[in-house]
């Protein structure tokens, strides 16, 4: 095929879409159920209509082969897991006996059984229920869900590509069973796997499916031969097999590297690759392969991760080049949109000159369209959108928002020793024990505690005008009353004000910063049914009063307790927001920094003696390719040192990190000198205690003995004994009891007991070692 002909057969496509529905629909049914005032039918009918519109909305956008598979009622990895069979021992029976409550049991736990451990996807904030396997797993076919999808999409006269987790990435995504020992490789489970997923491609091609795309990211980290080995394998015989669809095997969010050769060799019908970002390196490394002739290349030219409008000049000019490089070119985003939200036409608080900026989900459905168009029928074809185009990129990029020359020559003026606390730790760890007088062993909660339906009500109530800014702080005042009070009682011996201001960890700052956006409407998936909306950070970041002064300095005067000052770094700023584009990440990062060093400053001087910067973000923005690594460790640890390097020896700075492989960043946790850091560990039992202790890591930790992201209530014994297994790890002058992560979308009866339990495990633990 020429180059003309490929040009003209350019068709638009994405890899996945957002779930949830303009109003959240799918969160509130499946919160509806778990509550007991949906039922499964309804449940399914809405998640149905959920499919359907999103999948008519693609296809009159101009979308010509659709996505199926990739809707999920909680996590699409966890769908593979049922799809492959890889149900852990402990769930089979509920799964058994009604797969629905089977599947939510495995994906958060009942009060008898433990859910599948939680973790990033990739360096996204979007959560995945990591798979259990061992050398005893069997695999078997369940393709159910991925036929039944399909086919409502055909249903609707649409061309439909199911979208299938690869098996390596499956793979290379799970762990060792409970039991199983720690040095037990998954992979070798591959030709265990592959018959299944060959089960599963005979399955949709008997259900008409003429595509089948299988999504293999884990390449885009750094592989062992042995890996590429094992992806030569599992292409080689799927490839190889009789009766198949066509498939398309996909990769993003960074490039390919030794991984593309691999990918282009095999006999397969056509490759998806990144070309944002980073991962613009893959079109030179296809070119050095030799393109992939005889094949398809979907080539992901606009940004699926961030919500700023696309250069389509640019990304016309990627895709001319690409046009010679495989049988047939097409144009997606560079990864699924369930990254982003929804739709900006419904930002309706945002200036019109600024929405213009800005492409949620259906603007990159647009944006797609119109490259497909160009691409096909020339630049002439899309003049007025590319005009149009030229124009809004020119508004960001002249616009006042952006830049503060205050700001900058703040940021230009820092020096080394601005990044570095006054005293060495050994001798702020002695001020803090003589100023804070705590208890071997003391207990502790991350931040938030539940955000009930009443401060909803209270902070909706504000926004329509039915009570005044005076009415809604008596609520907030009495609401952490009770707050002081129940830690108090149950024995806490670090409190925290609970949070019932925020509403969330990032947009409430961000809303008190120049420089971000805030959305109505902008709900993007962190995990299961918990949506969060990242503010859009657009411009130089500076605070202008302080942000969260005057709430703690109240709640420290109700007891004589220490209560914790809670703000949230500079890194996890940038990860939960959508960042701008137009400057390094590490000047944005210092920007946030020094914008947060006041707020420290505030704080310690209203007698704030505990003040907590939380950075779960962390590990989650590390980069997905080890050369990479030291660059972003080297400014995303200084960002945080600049936060918290102004303040006195005797004041106690702790940070907070949760759900994410915490190994690949040990050294830099040590790097951000914090006196105190709280690790979520329960679900994974306390590996990251173990990989703190492998790394001689000195200072305080507190890893957690309470999942929170479970509804059920960890028994007193249940918390003792991970307790212990942390004290094999870190000694117990420096371990700190306490959850894993906020309690903010908690209830109150289960945050009672289980903080009640977590109490009264510290203590039992104390009596033990006091008798040793």
């Amino acid at each position: 095929m020429t180059a003309k002909s490929a040009a003209a057969a350019a068709r638009a496509t994405v890899y996945g879409y957002p779930r949830q529905g303009q109003g959240r629909e799918l969160k509130k049914a499946i919160e509806g159920y778990w509550k007991g005032r949906v039922d499964a039918d309804a449940l399914r009918a809405t998640a149905a209509e959920l499919r359907r519109a999103n999948w008519e909305q693609l296809a009159g956008a101009g979308i010509h082969e659709v996505p199926t598979g990739d809707f999920s009622y909680y996590d699409h990895v966890l769908d593979t897991s049922v799809m492959v069979g890889a149900v852990p021992d402990r769930h089979r029976d509920a799964v058994a006996s009604d797969p629905l409550d089977g599947y939510f049991a495995m994906a958060r736990g009942t009060q008898d059984v433990a859910p599948l451990e939680m973790t990033k996807w990739f360096d996204t904030n979007y959560h995945y229920l990591v798979p259990e396997l061992g050398p005893d797993t069997v695999f078997t076919t369940d393709s159910a869900k991925q036929v039944a999808e399909f086919k409502e999409a055909l249903a609707l006269g649409l061309t439909a590509r199911p979208v299938l987790v690869g098996p390596v990435t499956y793979l290379l995504l799970a762990k060792p069973a409970p039991g199983v020992a720690a040095d037990f490789d998954p992979l070798t489970l591959l030709d265990r796997l592959l018959p299944v997923y060959a089960e599963v491609l005979a399955d949709l091609r008997a259900a008409g499916a003429e595509w089948v795309q299988l999504d293999e990211p884990a390449l885009v980290q750094d592989r062992t031969p042995a890996e590429l080995n094992a992806v030569t394998r599992a292409y080689r015989d799927l490839g190889g097999l009789a009766d198949r669809p066509k498939l398309l095997v996909a990769s993003y969010f960074d490039r390919l590297g030794d991984a593309l050769p691999v990918l282009a060799k095999a006999p397969v019908d056509g490759l998806a690759l990144d070309f944002t970002g980073t991962a613009a390196a893959n079109l030179d490394a296809l070119a050095a392969v030799g393109g992939l002739p005889g094949k398809r290349l979907v080539a992901g030219v606009v940004n699926g991760r961030n919500i700023w409008a696309d250069d389509l000049t640019r990304s016309l000019a990627t895709l001319g080049t690409l046009l010679g490089l495989a049988d047939r070119v097409d144009v997606a985003a560079s990864c699924s949109l369930l990254h982003v939200p929804l739709d900006a036409a419904a930002e309706s608080d945002i200036e019109p000159e600024i929405l213009r900026w800005l492409a949620f989900a259906r603007q990159k459905t647009a944006e797609i369209v119109t490259l497909a168009k160009g691409l096909g029928l020339g630049t002439d074809a899309i003049a007025a959108e590319l005009a149009a185009n030229r124009a809004d990129l020119a508004s960001r990029a002249g616009s006042a928002l952006t830049r503060d020359p205050a700001v900058r020559a703040r940021s230009a003026a820092v020096a080394d020793a601005d990044a570095r606390r006054s005293e060495p730790y050994s001798e702020r760890a002695a001020a803090q024990r003589a100023h804070l007088g705590l208890p071997l062993l003391p207990t502790t909660t991350i931040g938030s505690f539940p955000q009930t339906a009443e401060l909803r009500t209270a902070r909706a109530d504000l926004r329509a005008g039915r009570i005044d800014s005076s009415g809604y702080e008596d609520r907030i005042r009495a609401e952490i009353g009770e707050v002081i009070s129940f830690q108090e009682k149950t024995g806490l011996d670090v409190l925290v004000h609970g949070e019932p201001e925020r509403n969330d960890m990032v947009q409430y700052f961000a809303e008190q910063l120049t420089g971000y956006l805030a959305t109505r409407h902008g709900w993007v998936q962190s995990y299961g049914t918990r949506y969060v909306r990242p503010p859009i950070l657009a411009g130089d970041i500076s605070r202008p009063e302080p942000m969260t002064v005057r709430w703690t300095t109240y709640a420290q005067s109700l007891t004589d307790r220490p209560v914790k000052g809670m703000l949230t770094g500079p890194v996890t700023m940038l990860a939960w927001s959508f960042v701008r584009d137009d400057q390094p990440l590490g000047d944005t990062a210092r920007q946030v920094a020094l914008a947060l060093r006041d707020e420290v400053n505030n704080l310690e001087a209203a007698g704030t003696s505990v003040i907590q910067v939380d950075e779960p973000a962390l590990r989650e923005t590390l980069p997905l390719r080890a050369a990479d690594h030291p660059a972003y460790l080297a400014w995303a640890t200084e960002a945080f040192r600049l936060s918290t390097g102004g303040v006195r020896p005797d004041t106690q700075i702790h940070t907070h990190m949760c759900y994410a492989e915490f190994g690949d960043i040990v050294r830099a946790i040590d790097d951000l000198d914090a006196d105190v850091i709280s690790l979520e560990a329960a679900r994974s039992h306390m590996q990251v205690a173990r990989e703190l202790a492998e790394h001689g890591y000195p200072r305080e930790a507190g890893p957690g003995v309470y999942d929170i992201h479970s509804p059920r209530v960890p028994s007193a014994d249940e918390a003792s004994a991970l307790l212990r297994k942390g004290l094999e790890a870190i000694p117990a002058e420096r371990l700190w009891v306490n959850p894993d992560c906020g309690l903010k979308t908690r209830g109150w009866p289960e945050t009672r007991a289980s903080l009640e339990n977590l109490v009264a495990a510290a203590r039992t633990v104390r009596t033990e070692l006091a008798g040793s």
